[in-house]
Formats: C-alpha cells, sequence, structure tokens
C-alpha cells in the first residue's frame, strides 16, 4: 500500500522490462510517488495497441514486486488497472529506446501504455529516446532529462482523454542542455522505401529523413530540444471521454 497522499505510479514500457530504459524511467521518477513496474517480459517494440483477449496472459512476479507480463504495454496497463494495482493514479511508460514522434505514434507499444491508460481515464506520459545515427544513448543523461519531464509535466495533469507523448533529443556531446518545447504532432508519414530478396521484402526507409515540419513535434526533437506533445482521443459523440 502506499501513504497517505502519495500517488501510485505504473511504470511499463515496448522494451522490456528488463531494459536499460526501464531502469532510467526508474530513476526519473524516483521520489515523485511509489512506483510499481508491470511491464512485457521482452522486447515487443512497434506492436501499436495489441492487447491478448483470446489466450492466458502468462505473469511472473518477481522478488522486488516487479511483474514481468508475457504480453503487451496495454495488457499491462489493463492488468495493473482491474487485477494488480487498482489505486494507480498515473501511467508511465518509457523510457522507450528510439523516438515515437509524429505518426509513431500508431504503431508504437510505448504510446499505447498511455493511450490506454487515457481511454481508461487516467493521465498519461509516454516517454521515448530519439536515437542519432552514430550515438549511443547516455541513459543516466536520459533519466535526469526525463525527471525534469516529469517534475512539469505531472502538476499539469492532462485533461480527459488525452495524454503527453515526451521525445528526447540525442545531442552531440558537449551540446547544449535541451530546453523543453511544447509542440503539435507531425502528420507527415514515414518514407517508405524496400529492398526486395526473391519472396521477401525487407523495410529500409531512412528514419533520419523524414519529413519535419517547422515547430512540429519531429523538427523540434531533431533540433536537439525536448518535444512534449498533448494528445488527445477521438470523442465523436462530443459527450466527453472519461475522467478519474
Amino acid at each position: 500500500m502506499s501513504e497517505p497522499g502519495e500517488p501510485v505510479l505504473l511504470l511499463t514500457n515496448d522494451d522490456g522490462v528488463d531494459a536499460p530504459g526501464m531502469h532510467a524511467l526508474r530513476q526519473a521518477a524516483g521520489g515523485l510517488g511509489r512506483c510499481r513496474v508491470i511491464a512485457p517480459s521482452g522486447p515487443i517494440s512497434g506492436c501499436g495497441h495489441q492487447v491478448t483477449t483470446h489466450q492466458p496472459i502468462e505473469i511472473v512476479l518477481r522478488d522486488d514486486g516487479t511483474l514481468a507480463v508475457k504480453g503487451s504495454p496495454a495488457d499491462c496497463v489493463r492488468l495493473a488497472i482491474y487485477e494488480f494495482e487498482p489505486e494507480v493514479q498515473w501511467v508511465l511508460s518509457g523510457i522507450n529506446s528510439g523516438g515515437n514522434l509524429g505518426t509513431d505514434t500508431y504503431i508504437s507499444g510505448t504510446v499505447a501504455a498511455a493511450r490506454e491508460a487515457a481511454i481508461r481515464g487516467l493521465p498519461a506520459i509516454a516517454i521515448s529516446h530519439y536515437i542519432a545515427r552514430g550515438r549511443l544513448i547516455d541513459w543516466p543523461r536520459a533519466a535526469q532529462w526525463a525527471g525534469r519531464v516529469l517534475q512539469m509535466l505531472m502538476p499539469q495533469r492532462p485533461g480527459p482523454g488525452t495524454f503527453w507523448n515526451v521525445n528526447l533529443p540525442h545531442p552531440a556531446p558537449g551540446s547544449p542542455e535541451p530546453e523543453i518545447v511544447v509542440c503539435p504532432l507531425d502528420p507527415s508519414p514515414l518514407p517508405l522505401d524496400y529492398r526486395l530478396e526473391g519472396n521477401y521484402a525487407l523495410y529500409t526507409g531512412d528514419y533520419q529523413k523524414r519529413a519535419r515540419r517547422p515547430g512540429a513535434d519531429v523538427a523540434v526533437c531533431f533540433e536537439g530540444q525536448i518535444a512534449v506533445t498533448l494528445i488527445s482521443l477521438v470523442d465523436p459523440w462530443g459527450d466527453g471521454l472519461p475522467g478519474r
């Protein structure tokens, strides 16, 4: 149980429970509430909003209370809310190894976890780290940046049916500290390119060459700043989305 007044934070991802980005997220969220990790047992990147409904989901409880789930990030959020952590007040997803910018949000398991939370009336933040070609992620630095973002966003609880999508940049060593920039989602499609080999097609699109609308999240992140975007769920009836 959490202390009175202490928020319960669900931490999940799509890179797997043991991924370095999860360790960085735990560091970033330290001191912000009681953290409970319920995450996929292994990498399931790019799974979108996949859920498991027609077969059992294997769950392993570890000694530290972490749950390793043989399912998707959205499965993890559902299991937390309805079974293992009903007191959850925030869902934090990440830190993903690779950007989830613009139209990436439709295929990202990291973002899907935050979207599932918003569907269920919970505030949520998805955090990803863009990777510049030829550079390695500095995870302690990523944790520091993510901590700054969480401290800024969590007091601004998003409205019903909305969630935050955050992308950390990958500047060259020695670059100035990035600023946090609130910006819209870039709707430009990803570049398509395939190499055909016999009966197989291999996607070879160049992520770094994707279109960049000035002032939108792709351009902001590629230019070395932390891109923060508020994403809204579609509400075709206009009668409000769930709040909690």
